[in-house]
């Protein structure tokens, strides 16, 4: 069923996409202010936005829309969501800011605490990735026919491809990334960390700083559909939906890789 909303919600991060565009080329200023919590705020990130909510909302007139442009509703009232779409219009703002072109467009559908759907959209490198539970991931580059997408495992006796956050790093994760042994580092923004450990480009995506859900959902929906799990420290599938927005600390690795569980002494996934 989730599997026919997929082709209009790819149009969707396509408008999306373009309209942030439209600000990226401009050249001029991008309108940036600063949110609450002092993270940047960008004419870009409202654009998209506006976008996104008016799609859904016809897609799927009966289905609530959480967006981190407007995401002040109280848990209270969204407790009572059984099914929703989690949206970030512009994840990875500060990477649109330095004009490296690693940002993306987060569209899920949440039902009961999990991703079921999610789209990953990059407008600057027109690369889009996409899952719906039980249909498989997938990754579609510029105009050239969709690929299926898989995890992959780490080979004994290989180096382990390890992506980090370009903006973030910190000693905690250097001395996690230290236990792995050989391991060589992929740098990426926004969710295209996750993407590129569900396309089987990289093996492990370890994040000790903050996230909030809806920088995570849609990525999260494609590792899962392409085999892999997104889970906290100890192990467990992270959750949506929560009293409190903010992800706890998260790994991104293949369900199969037993070796890479062993050595982060968190559960297997089977």
């Amino acid at each position: 069923m989730n599997d026919k909303l997929i082709p209009k919600v790819n149009e969707i991060a396509r408008q999306a996409g373009a309209a942030i565009m439209d600000v990226y080329r401009s050249g001029g200023d991008a309108g940036e202010t600063s949110k609450a919590d002092g993270s940047p705020l960008t004419l870009a990130d409202l654009a998209a936005h506006r976008i996104i909510v008016e799609g859904l909302k016809a897609l799927t007139p009966a289905c609530h829309i959480l967006s981190e442009e407007a995401a002040d509703i109280s848990y209270a009232e969204r407790v009572q969501w059984t099914r929703f779409w989690l949206v970030d219009p512009l994840d990875g703002t500060r990477e649109f800011i330095k004009r490296n072109g690693e940002f993306t467009v987060n569209i899920a559908l949440i039902e009961n605490g999990k991703a079921v759907l999610g789209v990953v959209y990059a407008p600057v490198l027109d690369v889009r990735y996409f899952a719906a539970r039980g249909s498989g991931a997938f990754v579609q580059r510029g105009s050239s026919a969709a690929q299926p997408i898989r995890v992959r495992a780490h080979s004994a006796g290989g180096a382990i491809k390890v992506v980090a956050s370009r903006s973030h790093s910190d000693s905690r994760t250097e001395a996690l990334l230290n236990r792995l042994g050989d391991h060589q580092c992929i740098s990426m923004g926004s969710s295209l960390k996750l993407c590129l450990v569900a396309e089987g480009a990289a093996h492990f995506y370890p994040r000790l700083g903050p996230t909030m859900e809806w920088d995570t959902a849609a990525a999260h929906a494609v590792v899962n559909q392409a085999g892999g799990r997104v889970c906290d420290l100890a192990g467990n599938e992270l959750r949506y939906n929560k009293a409190d927005l903010h992800n706890p600390e998260f790994l991104v690795l293949p369900n199969d890789d037993d070796a890479l569980c062993d050595i982060l002494n968190i559960r297997h996934s089977h």
